[in-house]
């Protein structure tokens, strides 16, 4: 294995308008920064559904990165779609295909925010399509103060790899979503979760490393959020 692992990061997309006028890709710099502060070497990953495999087979690590947009409903029997949710179909097809492709090959997954739901929905499980309408006195999820601050708490589950990531039972995080993972699916387990039960974080411990969190640990808001980078490109050591 490689002493500087590739690590493969999803991009976002938008639509014509504003930087050009065409369609184009976009990621914050935070992303790279972080994976390159931990030792991997950052690649970018287009859409390309149908080179999904032929990515994942040059890449030693994938990284699932968030945006402001949901996993179709349909994808895990959600019914219908809430008022508030946004689609990027192709973004989740690629992903789709680059998470499985990843997880079938053995190399190691983080999932980011939305990327954490997406990877709980590639392994059968389910979400909550709009929190404050699931879950009564729920937390401002959507944080009004800026996302290099926490926006609340959470728990972290005793016994988990991200317990043995983090070494710490609370953290600090900043927050940005109106989703949640509602169930981690078969093999799936519950790492962590925020003050009013909305799960943060989820992991599969079949696999060598798989492993979502809710909130952006690029940003390093809490101390230990560098750790979970250093964790994977460790893993992707092999």
């Amino acid at each position: 294995m490689r002493a500087s692992p590739l690590i493969g990061l999803t991009l976002d997309c938008e639509p014509a308008g504003g930087y050009a006028n065409l369609p184009w890709y976009a990621l914050r710099q935070n992303y790279f920064d972080a994976v390159a502060a931990a030792g991997g070497v950052p690649v970018a990953l287009p859409h390309l559904p149908d080179l999904a495999e032929a990515y994942v087979a040059g890449l030693d690590a994938l990284i699932v990165t968030g945006g402001a947009f949901d996993v179709d409903p349909a994808l895990y029997g959600g019914g219908e779609a809430h008022p508030t949710v946004l689609l990027k179909p192709g973004r989740t097809a690629f992903e789709l295909a680059a998470t499985r492709a990843a997880l079938a090959r053995g190399i190691p997954v983080l999932g980011i925010c939305g990327g954490e739901q997406l990877l709980a929905v590639a392994m059968g499980g389910t979400l909550i399509q709009h929190i404050p309408d699931a879950i009564p006195d729920a937390l401002a999820h959507e944080q009004p103060n800026p996302r290099e601050e926490p926006g609340h708490e959470i728990a972290v589950v005793p016994g988990t790899l991200l317990a043995r990531i983090v070494g710490a039972a609370r953290m600090a995080v900043n927050s940005s979503h109106h989703q949640a993972v509602a169930s981690a699916g078969p093999g799936g387990v519950v790492s962590a979760v925020a003050p009013d039960g909305v799960v943060e974080a989820v992991e599969y411990p079949a696999y060598r490393f798989a492993l979502g969190v809710q909130w952006h640990p690029e940003y390093a808001v809490d101390p230990k959020d560098p750790e979970i980078f250093r964790a994977l490109v460790a893993a992707a050591r092999g």
